[in-house]
């Protein structure tokens, strides 16, 4: 996000809490930060509202930005500020106010803006605080803000949802109005257009209405498949396996749990702890594996190397889970339980740079399989990390040098890289213009240190292993949620888990219609007959509703002849075609994708 559009929708925000102010003076005030897509605030309000009055709230706002209201700043002491607040009835600014004056920051989220610069201000030492006065509203305030409200641009609020104070269930529910604000009026139209668009490629819905995959309580954040969500699944699995195929990678399995000294040993433990499933059996602690790195290693440890055989590459589909928040679970992007397309490369470093580019090269050869143009990020040493500054700083240039050579443009993420190293991202935006990261190659000096994996050099010496991470797709189960979303369910013949369905016109066409349906079932398409006794019409319609590619239609005339009537899902009736000319059709279209 610029910064111009960023003080935009934080302006946009308490433009928003000035006219709730104005409709309800009696209203009790939370925080209202930016978010990634616009911005919301929360209400303590003295009366029950609802979407409808929305609208109600927005032309306030409209109101208020015509007024061409300023902004204006001004700073009182933080004593003075708390028994201001206090005798307004403000509970929520003071109880912010007294949290900065004990320990020098709000700790909420940067973006809300409550006076005091985050880090710079030490327990004890805050002296004064900023306020900024739109109109007949006074609002604890950091800044900055646009220079009057006829500046703010062009918003819309969105929803309103249920928000408890600091986001702890011992505390009040107070209301959140979420809203979006822009620079332009096209560009608020196109992201509102967007938006309707995302509800109606919602993965979630998709994969109901096309019988993929649900959600169970009994199992929360795990998805149960359905024989077609599942086939698809495979699918994508196959895919990756053939660029690991021809990329030399070896398949491995290792087990779903592993005990505590495992975790330990690898950093996860320390680091990762929180998000991982922990029980006691027999005596021992256990863990279901979040990531495949350590078990890898300690199956490389069970045999000896040498240098001779490096490159290993290894790679494993396995189920992970990982503990996530309740709260936070969002159909296929976010789960607890998913597999991904793990490769992990054990090198010498003579062959870092070597194996680091033709990550990036594997990279984007699928993502051009799905008409992906990846942007690259180079991400760097976080806060919590393993291992020596230097090592660090080696492997992020390494990396750095690996984009320079491929002659690849990038950005930085600056303190984004995993624990135990530095990583390159791959983001794609997809038809709705949202960027998603995908793929990840990282650079590990920790890990195989950690586990004292070894290698015979050409010296005859004993030497540690480098370790690169690379996941392309990531995880199979949020892939697939971006791409049902990215083609609206209508996925591309060679991944479709129904590629055709043939329809008999009459009861006395089934038997030709199963006949098709054996020929490219053969031929290792996914075909199904429809042989209800509906119309034809109707099956069309049906099959147009599940988004299956191809419609192949059957009576007297296509029986004799062989042939079938072709109609696609996208380009409707196609013509007559022979099934030779039909099988051809399936095995071009096929392999215009397909990398079995």
């Amino acid at each position: 996000m610029n910064d111009s559009l960023e003080i935009i929708r934080h302006s946009a925000a308490h433009l928003l809490a000035a006219a709730v102010y104005k409709m309800w003076p009696k209203t009790k005030f939370g925080i209202g930060p930016v978010t990634k897509s616009g911005f919301y605030y929360d209400f303590d309000l003295p009366v029950k509202i609802g979407e409808k009055d929305l609208l109600k709230i927005e032309t306030a706002m409209g109101e208020l930005k015509k007024q061409d209201l300023a902004f204006e700043k001004s700073e009182m002491g933080i004593d003075e500020a708390i028994k201001m607040e206090r005798g307004r009835s403000q509970l929520y600014k003071a109880a912010l106010l007294e949290q900065i004056k004990e320990t020098g920051s709000a700790d909420v989220d940067h973006k809300t803006n409550v006076g005091v610069e985050d880090g710079k201000s030490a327990k004890g030492k805050v002296k004064k605080v900023s306020y900024y006065r739109t109109g007949d509203f006074l609002d604890l305030c950091r800044g900055p803000h646009v220079a009057s409200s006829g500046k703010i641009g062009h918003f819309k609020l969105l929803t309103i949802a249920g928000a408890y104070w600091r986001g702890s269930e011992k505390n009040k529910m107070l209301t959140r109005i979420y809203g979006v604000v822009w620079q332009t009026k096209p560009e608020l139209d196109q992201y509102l257009h967007n938006l309707e668009e995302q509800k109606k490629r919602d993965h979630k819905r998709l994969g109901s209405e096309l019988g993929l995959f649900t959600f169970l309580p009994q199992a929360p954040g795990m998805p149960f498949w359905y024989p077609k969500g599942h086939r698809l699944l495979q699918k994508l699995k196959d895919f990756i396996r053939a660029f690991n195929k021809k990329y030399s990678y070896l398949e491995i399995s290792t087990p779903l749990l592993a005990k505590r000294e495992v975790w330990e040993t690898s950093g996860h433990w320390e680091l990762f702890r929180e998000d991982m499933f922990v029980f006691n059996t027999d005596k021992h602690t256990y863990s279901l594996k979040p990531m495949n790195c350590p078990e890898t290693l300690l199956l490389y440890n069970t045999t000896h190397h040498s240098h001779n055989e490096l490159p290993l590459k290894y790679s494993d589909l396995d189920i992970l889970h990982r503990y996530e928040e309740s709260g936070t679970l969002n159909g296929l992007f976010r789960v607890r339980e998913f597999s991904q397309d793990d490769g992990h490369v054990l090198c010498t470093p003579d062959q870092v740079g070597d194996a680091i580019s033709e990550a990036i090269e594997m990279a984007k050869e699928v993502f051009n399989s799905f008409g992906f143009k990846p942007t690259f990020y180079l991400a760097t040493k976080p806060d919590k990390a393993l291992g020596e500054v230097s090592v660090w700083e080696k492997a992020e240039k390494s990396l750095e040098q690996a984009l320079k050579n491929n002659k690849v443009a990038y950005f930085l993420k600056p303190k984004d890289g995993a624990f135990y190293g530095p990583k390159i991202d791959l983001h794609i935006d997809d038809s709705l213009g949202r960027n998603w990261q995908l793929a990840t190659i990282q650079l590990d000096f920790q890990m195989p240190k950690r586990f004292n994996a070894v290698y015979i050099d050409e010296g005859g010496r004993r030497a540690t292993p480098i370790m690169i991470h690379r996941a392309i797709l990531g995880s199979f189960e949020r892939f697939l949620a971006i791409i049902l979303e990215h083609y609206a369910g209508a996925l591309p013949f060679w991944l479709s888990p129904v590629q055709a369905v043939v329809i008999p016109i009459a009861e006395r066409h089934a038997e030709y219609a199963e006949s098709i349906q054996k020929m490219l079932t053969k031929a290792n398409f996914y075909i199904e007959v429809d042989n209800r006794s509906e119309t034809m019409q109707a099956k069309i319609r049906d099959a147009q509703l599940q988004k299956i590619p191809y419609m192949l239609i059957v009576g007297d005339k296509e029986k004799v002849q062989r042939q079938v009537a072709v109609r696609s899902w996208q380009n409707g009736d196609e013509g007559v075609v022979s099934l030779a000319e039909l099988l051809a059709r399936f095995e071009k279209e096929a392999k215009s994708f397909d990398r079995r």
